[in-house]
């Protein structure tokens, strides 16, 4: 069955919650019921209507035709199904999902994927600041799920990360991994700024590199591990390609400041 299709009329003159075009939230709405659904942020008090042409058909899985940097929210707290964005999305894509699969072929805002649980968020392009990471005055960023972005990320991507898996296919952005619980990341570019600094643990493979190392993690030689061969192949699995196979590579651990339990491995 055909997806239920939101066609944007043009370019929003506000920015757009939408966060109410869920599959589980629209999965008994009729079409005209949708057409009414609020998604203004504005005393305009816009409409789906006004915003998107709705084609109402299997609400298990939803595309927009049509992106814009000012479409928010888009996949925020999502339980199931699929959403498909045809071009850019806003901030807080995908924030806090517990499931299903979210998909944006353009480049996305800050917060994507913040305090996300469970689910599988892919972006074509670039994203913003704090991937995976929390919101204002949140303790915790994500802690499941997987996020894939073949871009570059912003700065503090995977802030207080808990579980789960980051891939990056650019470079991230300055300060990226602070503060990290656990989970694994893997970036191909180069990590800008002072990456993990903070982390207790967690597993983060830099394929480029990074800018520098806070003093507080130590150097612990070149080492050939099973472990990462596993990595390599489970990650694969999931991700359907990574920038490493397992091959021997540098172990940085720390940050020593705290826990310390942490490792950055780099090629050796």
């Amino acid at each position: 069955m055909s997806a239920l299709t939101f066609r944007l009329k043009g370019e929003p003159e506000e920015r757009i919650d939408c966060s109410s075009l869920v599959p589980h939230h629209l999965a008994n709405f009729s079409p005209a019921e949708i057409a009414r659904l609020p998604v203004g942020t504005t005393k305009r008090g816009l409409l789906v209507g006004d915003v998107f042409e709705v084609s109402r058909n299997d609400a298990g899985e939803i595309r927009f035709e049509g992106g814009s940097g000012r479409l928010d929210r888009i996949g925020q707290a999502m339980q199931g199904g699929v959403i498909r964005v045809a071009g850019p999305a806003g901030f807080r894509f995908g924030r806090a999902m517990t499931g299903g699969e979210l998909h944006a072929e353009g480049s996305v805002g800050d917060l994507c994927g913040s305090a996300m649980a469970g689910g599988r968020i892919t972006v074509g392009g670039d994203c913003g600041a704090r991937l995976g990471g929390p919101d204002a005055g949140e303790m915790k960023g994500m802690s499941g799920g997987t996020i894939h972005v073949k871009g570059n990320a912003g700065e503090r991507a995977a802030d207080r990360m808990r579980r789960g898996s980051v891939l990056v296919g650019g470079d991230c952005g300055k300060d990226a991994f602070s503060r990290m619980i656990a989970g694994t990341v893997v970036v191909k570019g180069k990590a800008h700024g002072v990456p993990g600094r903070l982390m207790k643990r967690g597993t983060i493979v830099l394929m480029g590199g990074a800018e520098r190392y806070a003093p507080t993690f130590v150097d612990a030689g070149v080492h050939d591990l099973l472990v990462l061969k596993l990595m390599a192949k489970a990650l694969g699995e999931v991700f359907g390609v990574v920038p490493f196979d397992g091959s021997p590579m540098r172990k940085i651990s720390g940050d020593t400041a705290i826990l310390g339990l942490g490792e950055i491995y780099v090629p050796a």
